[in-house]
């Protein structure tokens, strides 16, 4: 591709409010414009109008908007575009149709069949989207018919896995006819439709594509990816190495990226609820821009997710709009009016309003010096309390930020924080000081860096193709053959588009994983040349390697290692060279406040010092330099600030309700990187690939602080263990131990959850000063059968290895022989044996104690930065939080329920398959906002292992309150303080020390759950189970939890095919399913009618038919085969589910809700998983119109999160 000199090249970025331009004109300068995205009354298209002002005032000549742009000035233009992106967001797409594999309809309706937001009772979401076609015989067939558009999966995206290939190929579909009629409208504002000029797109993997071949899976994001590869090219130093973040603030959200000399790609991400099997770049937005919005909440600093969008937009914007972060900053004096455009208000001729903002925050502040008031703390000023949001914004921003260089092994402090887009100059000096970053880049088009890394930007080449090969020397040839042809497909493409070879460039990737795990890694061998034990194309075995120990701290040397796909990048370099090559530096200016300069950008001289505090401004973006920095105008024109540590000012231990936001931070923030250090380096499936553990921080007298929201039946449970042993073993527990167990007296859910403890202790001070602990889900630990989940275990012994106080370090010594003896104990029991698989378990439990370790390190240096008191005060704060948050909602509900039918009193009953009752009654204190859950009435002990520990019934009135306070409130001891639990003992949920338990883990928990919301008719039943299924042979096993349907409530009918409650598990992908395991999955869909009638139906079950190929054992551990889900008000129940066997001989078994069953090679199980209860009496003439009264999720309320931390996220979360 040759230059285009001595004409105009344009890189337009079209944003969804702002379109930004770059231009390079025929004599070399540079130019960068700005205008409205929508602006009918003066233009039809934002990008050919930004065309047309350059062209017009750079000639001269007249260029007018009635007519078509003259084409003979334009050399090449480059585009980013957010018009796929807000057709997702919008549900705006085409409507398309699908063809998919008999059997299989609702595949993608059902999805991963996890819920994706934890607490949500409210699920529905309808995909009106469709699979175009299947094979390329029906494709064609297609197009014969008329089908304008047809997407192919093997073409869209030829990777294994069903489920998001198929939403891939769906979304292509669905979005690519409105980018072609976007093309279409564009291409007409020039004359003779731009042809003969070189017209190029951003794709989501950062590389450019002709504007043919630009497509609806490949542009979702078109317009960050542009900042991405311009602050990569312009930030990042070779000669210094220095990894980069990305930092860009706008209005709704912000996005953070990582690159450190390459672009760090993801396949597989979610954004608005669509799963995409594409290449895109790691990037990674989290609720927290300008326009979030503010909240005080039982005594708590909040800040979004909600966000006041640009419609209204923040209260200054004259509209109407709420309080926001760009108010705070306005409020500080950190934005100033007079140097903004006069475009606000009604009229959009007004600046912004300072007024407006003052008046709302002087109402909020009110607010909030009551609630100071009646808790007895001192009063804040207007600008405290502003200030306090601000410091909690950027608290919130800089968690994602470690788990993205955290979560991979990298140091945070060691990288440079580059800031762009509108809003993050405001803040990006204080986040990089809490970080501990060094320097902050901010390029002179940092304002429209999008724009100018389209310029910078490669035209991208990918092909790709599935593989099933061992990478070993038997499979080089094979591999070096498939790799030279699509290499060769790559390279005669970028030619067809005028590349020379000495223009192009091509990488190679395998997709590689060891046997029998799921953490794929795509693999570059650049930097490993090939040699006598590789393929050509270079040592994939050693780049794999180094980086799995990078990401996970170890390698499995002994175990094979899987190609499962084969892609060929090439790049064809056409950018602009970037001139700025920027040399970091460091310095550190003494403390004080100092008074405020104002500097305009374009006037400052290069290589100018500029010690903080200060404000820069140029036309498109604000700079805070803050105190303790120096910021310094760089040859090019740039701005690098020297960031100065950031010393804590002097804390008490009295309530600063800022500081109570910001430890809430802190604290979650410990657990979350507990947990990312356990999933690094343990190694088993559940662990490390399923994410089945949690990981928490306790006070002293072992209440819980902080457990991030993952798995449901972890929530509060970890708590009685650790309590337990404080009572059992605190006088003896020294530094250096570390505690193990499982017993359900000691807190335990059931026996495969091993919880690991590790004291936490402090100079001066005789006993533990807080408690970490991670609960681990281990695939085996001994008893009657693999997996340790029988279905007809009756005792505890039967189940596997017990640990009630067992001390797994002593004196900093793993007791390796020890615990070896008691994970093979169980055999010692009749037809039991001990553990399966002793290496994972020892590997895992080493794991759990590495992750325990950095917890009480982050504690350690918590209290290094605000002293023990301040901590434990805190501590103390948050739990106080968390009761506040539900006794509010209690005394709501009281007020509510006295108003309706005079009492404070709510009961409920349900029962079990057995006809055991789970009955429960609830008084509430009005005035107090404390509850009584007594469970006296409740059933006996059971034979069987339905029965639940204490710590069931504390897990799950957890969840239930915090479903029923409706918001995020801290997850810890202060959610119970309210609440006082009565449950007899002898009964199914306290039963004897030995009695069975892993059905109630998994089924009585439902019940529980199922019980309490009855009692407060919030909703409907669920399914009520988690529809627990196992099979496998000596070789090999697979344990599986199937949806159902979600109970209907007031306003919204169940969601269908979807975990409810207690669980949230992902289900293995059919194509994965039967590549590893001797099945077919013959069929899965929704079970129609399952869903109880009602004003708002009931979401209807699954049906599930697995057709076994070789000799297997099946196990089922079901409920709700006898008993039916309730409807509420009216509504009908749900039908119950139903465990079919289909022998190979025709006969048709039902096997009951639990059951063990040999299966002989063409067997079928069928499972009809039970659907959800109906809420309010269904109106006879709109019967069966049910189903149009649910509502659409708008995704585009808030803000669309997405990146790998998000994805991580939802991982745990549907575990």
């Amino acid at each position: 591709m040759t230059e285009t000199e001595g004409k105009f090249d344009f890189a337009i970025d079209r944003g969804g409010t702002f379109t930004d331009v770059f231009a390079r004109l025929p004599d070399g300068r540079e130019r960068v414009l700005k205008l409205l995205s929508h602006d009918p009354q003066n233009y039809k298209d934002a990008p050919t109008e930004g065309i047309r002002r350059v062209l017009a005032e750079e000639t001269g000549q007249a260029f007018p908007r009635e007519q078509p742009v003259e084409t003979s000035l334009i050399g090449w233009i480059r585009m980013g575009t957010t018009v796929a992106t807000n057709a997702l967001l919008e549900r705006q797409g085409e409507r398309t149709a699908l063809l998919v594999t008999k059997g299989f309809k609702d595949l993608l309706h059902i999805g991963t069949q996890a819920r994706p937001k934890l607490f949500d009772l409210v699920s529905s979401l309808s995909l009106y989207v469709r699979w175009s076609a299947h094979e390329k015989a029906v494709g064609s067939l297609a197009r014969r018919l008329g089908f304008t558009q047809v997407s192919l999966s093997s073409e869209v995206m030829p990777m294994v896995r069903a489920v998001p290939r198929g939403y891939t190929v769906c979304a292509d579909a669905y979005l690519t006819p409105k980018i072609r009629q976007y093309l279409k409208g564009f291409t007409s504002g020039f004359r003779g439709g731009l042809e003969g000029v070189s017209v190029l797109f951003m794709q989501s993997d950062g590389g450019l594509t002709p504007m043919e071949q630009f497509c609806g899976s490949r542009a979702v994001l078109s317009g960050p990816a542009g900042g991405v590869v311009g602050y990569a090219i312009t930030s990042y130093s070779q000669t210094e190495n220095k990894p980069v973040i990305g930092f860009d603030m706008g209005g709704t959200s912000t996005d953070v990226s990582r690159y450190a000399g390459h672009y760090e790609h993801v396949f597989e991400a979610t954004t608005a609820g669509v799963t995409l099997q594409a290449p895109q770049l790691d990037i990674n937005t989290v609720a927290a821009g300008g326009g979030s919005r503010l909240f005080f909440r039982s005594g708590m600093f909040v800040v979004g997710p909600e966000s006041a969008g640009a419609h209204p937009g923040p209260a200054c914007y004259r509209k109407g709009g709420p309080l926001t972060v760009t108010d705070a900053n306005l409020a500080l004096g950190r934005l100033l009016p007079s140097y903004f455009p006069r475009i606000f208000g009604p009229g959009e001729d007004e600046p912004l309003s300072s007024e407006e903002t003052m008046e709302h925050f002087q109402q909020l502040t009110r607010e909030i010096n009551h609630f100071l008031y009646t808790n007895q703390s001192q009063k804040m000023s207007m600008e405290e309390v502003a200030m306090g949001f601000i410091r909690v914004a950027n608290e919130a921003m800089c968690r994602p930020i470690r788990a993205l260089t955290q979560a991979k092994g990298h140091d945070t402090s060691q990288h440079v924080l580059a800031c762009f887009g509108g809003a993050g100059g405001q803040h990006a000096c204080a986040i990089a000081q809490a970080l501990g970053m060094k320097t902050v880049f901010i390029h002179k088009y940092s304002g429209v860096l999008s724009a100018y890394g389209l310029a910078l930007a490669d035209v991208v080449e990918e092909v790709q193709e599935p593989c099933s090969l061992q990478y070993n020397p038997r499979s080089f040839s094979e591999l070096d053959h498939r790799v030279e042809q699509l290499t060769q497909r790559c390279t005669e493409t970028l030619r067809d588009r005028g590349f020379s070879s000495s223009q192009i460039t091509t990488e190679v990737f395998l997709h590689l994983r060891y046997e029998k795990t799921d953490c794929a890694l795509m693999v570059t061998a650049t930097g490993y040349p090939g040699n006598s034990r590789s393929c050509k194309s270079g040592d994939f075995r050693s780049a794999f390697t180094k980086r799995y120990l990078q990401e996970f701290g170890f390698t499995i040397p002994d175990r094979p290692i899987m190609v499962d796909d084969i892609r060929v990048r090439g790049s064809g370099k056409s950018g602009i060279k970037s001139v700025t090559n920027t040399k970091m530096g460091s310095g550190i200016l003494k403390d004080g406040y100092l008074d405020t300069s104002v500097y305009l950008w374009e006037e400052l001289p290069c290589d100018h010092n500029i010690p903080g505090p200060a404000i820069i401004i140029d036309k498109n973006s604000t700079i805070l330099v803050e105190p303790s920095c120096v910021a310094h105008l760089t040859e090019g024109g740039d701005v690098c600030i020297a960031v100065g540590s950031d010393p804590h000012c002097l804390l008490g231990t009295e309530l600063n309700t800022v500081q109570l936001s910001i430890f809430s931070h802190r604290f979650m923030s410990i657990a979350e990187q507990m947990g990312r250090v356990l999933q690094r380096t343990s190694i088993s499936t559940n662990i490390k690939e399923r994410l089945d553990f949690s990981c928490a921080v306790f006070g002293p007298d072992g209440g819980l602080v902080s457990n991030a929201p993952h798995i449901p039946v972890h929530l509060g449970a970890m708590q009685e263990t650790v309590q337990y042993q404080i009572k059992s073993i605190g006088s003896i527990i020294k530094e250096g131990d570390v505690i193990l167990s499982n017993h359900p007296c000691a807190g335990g859910s059931h026996l495969p959850d091993l919880t690991v403890i590790t004291p936490v202790f402090r100079s001066g001070v005789s006993g533990p000063v807080f408690f970490v602990a991670s609960r681990g889900h281990h695939a085996d630990i001994g008893g009657i059968t693999p997996g340790s989940m029988p279905p007809h275990s009756t005792s505890l012994q039967q189940e596997g290895a017990v640990f009630t106080s067992f001390k797994l370090v002593t004196a900093g010594v793993f007791q390796e022989e020890a615990v070896t003896e008691a994970l093979m104990a169980p055999a010692q029991y009749p037809d039991c044996s001990g553990t399966r698989n002793l290496h994972d378990n020892l590997s895992d439990l080493r794991a759990q104690v590495a992750a325990n370790q950095r917890g009480s390190t982050l504690v350690g240096e918590l209290i290094d930065s605000y002293g023990l008191a301040v901590v434990q005060a805190y501590m103390g704060y948050i739990q106080t939080n968390a009761e506040l948050a539900v006794r509010d909602m209690l005394k709501e509900f009281a007020r509510c329920r006295q108003k309706q039918t005079g009492s404070l009193e709510v009961e409920a009953e349900d029962f079990m398959d057995d006809g055991t009752p789970i009955r429960l009654r609830v008084q509430i204190n009005e005035n107090e906002g404390s509850a009584v859950f007594d469970f006296t009435g409740t059933g006996t002990e059971v034979w069987g292992n339905c029965n639940a520990p204490r710590a069931i019934t504390f897990s799950a009135l957890i969840y239930c309150l915090r479903c029923m306070v409706g918001q995020d409130i801290p997850l810890n001891q202060g959610c119970l303080t309210p609440i006082k639990v009565i449950i007899p003992s002898g009964s199914i949920l306290q039963p004897s020390q030995n009695a069975a338990v892993v059905g109630g883990n998994v089924l009585t928990s439902q019940r529980v759950v199922d019980v309490i919301f009855r009692a407060f008719e919030v909703c409907a039943a669920s399914q009520g189970c988690m529809n627990n299924v196992t099979f496998g042979s000596e070789g090999s096993g697979y344990y599986e939890t199937v949806a159902g349907g979600a109970g209907a409530g007031p306003g919204w009918t169940g969601r269908s095919g979807v975990h409810s409650h207690m669980t949230n598990t992902r289900i293995t992908d059919p194509e994965i399913l039967e590549k590893r395991y001797p099945v077919v999955l013959e069929h899965f869909s929704l079970r129609p009618g399952s869903g109880g009638a009602g004003e708002y139906r009931g979401g209807d079950g699954v049906i599930r038919k697995l057709l076994f190929r070789n000799k297997v054992v099946l196990s089922v551990l079901t409920e709700r085969r006898s008993t039916r889900p309730y409807g509420l008000h009216g509504g009908d129940c749900g039908a119950s589910g139903l465990n079919q066997l289909h022998r190979a001989d025709g006969r048709v078994l039902n096997l009951g809700a639990k059951t063990t069953v040999s299966l002989e090679p063409g067997d079928m199980f069928c499972l009809y998983t039970p659907g959800g209860g109906g809420y309010g009496e269904e109106d006879k003439q709109t019967a069966g119109d049910g189903r149009l009264l649910k509502k659409r999720r708008r995704f585009n309320d808030n803000f669309s999160e997405r990146g790998s931390v998000f994805e991580y996220r939802m991982a745990q979360e549907g575990v």
